[in-house]
C-alpha cells in the first residue's frame, strides 16, 4: 500500500509539472504574439529568452511583454552596436573588480566580484560606464553558458568593504540591470565575508530586491565559506583564495 500511495503521489507530482510546462508553453506563445505586434524586431529573439521574462513575471503575459518590451527598447539605446567594448570601461576594468573563470557543476562560468576594489566614480558618467561593466559581463558570461543552461553563480566577496566602497546609486543601478534587462539569468549570489557594517547599506538597497531575486542571495558564514561553494563548484575548479585551485582571472583577459 505504502508504494502504491508513492507512485500515485509521484504521477500527481508530474501531472501538475506537464499542467504548468504547458500553460507555460501556451503563455509563452501568447507573448511572442504580443511582443511581435508591438516590436517586430522581436521575431528574431528565441523562445528561450522570452520564457526568462514571462517567468520572471509570473507568467503573466502582459506584464512580461511590457517588461520585455522596455528591455528591447533600453538594448537598441544602451548598446546599439550589440554588444560594449572594453575601450568603453577602460576606468571600471582598471580596478579589476570583476574575475571569471572556472564552471560550476553544471558547467556554467563563476564570476567573483571584490567589492572592496569598487569606489563610486565622481567622474562625468562615471555611472553610466559602471553599468556598460555590468552588462560587458553578463553579455560574456552568457555567451560561454553550456547548451540547456541558462543561469550561472556569482560570489561578492566583502572583505575588507567599509563604508568608501558604499555606492547606493550603482547598487542600485546593478540590480535593476539585473532585474529588468537579465531576469533568471542568476542561480545564486553568494555573499562572502560580510562585514557588519555591511548590513546597514543591506537594509537600504533590500527593498528595491524583487522577491525572485531575494531567494538567490546567500549570506554564507566564513567557517562554512568552503563547505558551502564546493556544493555548487568542484575544489578544482574554485578559486585558490576559497580554498580551490584556480588563480582569479580578471574578466577581460578571461
Amino acid at each position: 500500500m505504502v508504494g502504491s500511495k508513492n507512485h500515485k503521489g509521484e504521477d500527481n507530482g508530474n501531472q501538475a509539472e506537464d499542467a504548468y510546462n504547458s500553460e507555460e508553453q501556451h503563455k509563452l506563445r501568447l507573448l511572442r504574439t504580443f511582443v511581435e505586434s508591438h516590436d517586430p524586431s522581436a521575431k528574431v529573439v528565441d523562445d528561450l529568452t522570452l520564457r526568462r521574462f514571462l517567468r520572471a513575471r509570473d507568467l503573466d503575459v502582459e506584464k512580461a511583454g511590457a517588461m520585455f518590451l522596455k528591455h528591447l527598447k533600453w538594448r537598441k539605446e544602451f548598446v546599439p552596436t550589440g554588444s560594449i567594448s572594453e575601450a568603453e570601461i577602460e576606468d571600471e576594468l582598471a580596478h579589476n573588480k570583476a574575475f571569471l573563470q572556472g564552471c560550476d557543476k553544471r558547467g556554467c562560468p563563476v564570476i567573483v566580484i571584490i567589492a572592496r576594489s569598487h569606489y563610486q566614480s565622481k567622474k562625468p558618467g562615471g555611472l553610466d560606464e559602471l553599468k556598460r561593466l555590468v552588462v560587458y559581463g553578463f553579455d560574456k558570461i552568457c555567451s560561454r553558458l553550456p547548451v540547456g543552461e541558462e543561469k550561472f553563480i556569482a560570489i561578492i566577496d566583502l572583505q575588507g568593504w567599509g563604508y568608501a566602497n558604499s555606492d547606493i546609486r550603482g547598487y542600485l543601478a546593478l540590480l535593476s540591470l539585473m532585474q529588468d534587462c537579465y531576469p533568471e539569468r542568476l542561480r545564486k549570489i553568494f555573499l562572502i565575508h560580510v562585514p557588519r557594517i555591511f548590513m546597514t547599506v543591506w537594509k537600504i538597497i533590500y527593498p528595491f530586491i524583487d522577491n525572485r531575486t531575494r531567494e538567490k542571495f546567500v549570506f554564507v558564514e566564513n567557517k562554512m565559506l568552503k563547505t558551502t561553494l564546493l556544493q555548487e563548484i568542484e575544489e578544482s575548479q574554485l578559486p585558490d583564495i576559497y580554498g580551490g585551485m584556480l588563480p582569479l582571472v580578471p574578466i577581460h583577459l578571461s
